[in-house]
């Protein structure tokens, strides 16, 4: 089971190179349920995420059933030539927060270069609710769809989600 929380930054937290980092890469082979392939640095996965229908209602956390399996480096590659649309690539960062709590930091790269979210996951919706959020999160986005992943992955049109992303300079 998956609770977590997603936030949009007043700014970024101080010193990020001092924190640990994953370079991401995913794709979606079908997003009702979700199927995502992940390579995180030199690890490969197949993920399944499910909404928990009595959860479904939640005010507070998304609560996601997920089950995560791990793939070789041949058998993503074989899979990410199956990927619908855009792969996404992101780099994660992981910083610690009060409580045991993990902050995952992304800052997109690509397509959606100027994204940049946190997520933190917790043990429980009382957890999720009780969280002080840290001075450098703003806006929660939680349940606005255009910041879910597989949404960022599967429209075809990023301009249709208006989020001001940073537009590619042409070379001249």
């Amino acid at each position: 089971m998956e609770t977590e929380r997603k936030f949009l930054l007043g700014k970024l937290p101080e010193n990020l190179s001092a924190y640990k980092k994953k370079e991401i890469e995913q794709g979606y082979l079908c997003t009702n349920p979700v199927i995502r392939i992940r390579k995180s640095n030199e690890d490969y996965y197949m993920t399944y995420k499910a909404r928990v229908k009595n959860m479904a209602a939640s005010t507070v956390a998304l609560v996601c059933e997920e089950a995560e399996f791990p793939l070789t480096r041949e058998a993503y590659y074989h899979l990410r030539e199956k990927v619908d649309m855009r792969l996404i690539t992101k780099t994660r960062y992981l910083i610690p927060l009060s409580d045991g709590l993990t902050a995952e930091l992304d800052i997109f790269e690509g397509e959606l270069k100027g994204l940049v979210f946190a997520e933190v996951e917790f043990k429980s919706e009382e957890e999720a609710k009780a969280f002080k959020l840290p001075d450098w999160f703003s806006e929660e986005v939680t349940f606005d769809d255009r910041y879910k992943n597989n949404v960022l992955a599967m429209t075809v049109n990023l301009e249709d989600l208006n989020l001001n992303l940073k537009k590619k300079e042409s070379a001249s």
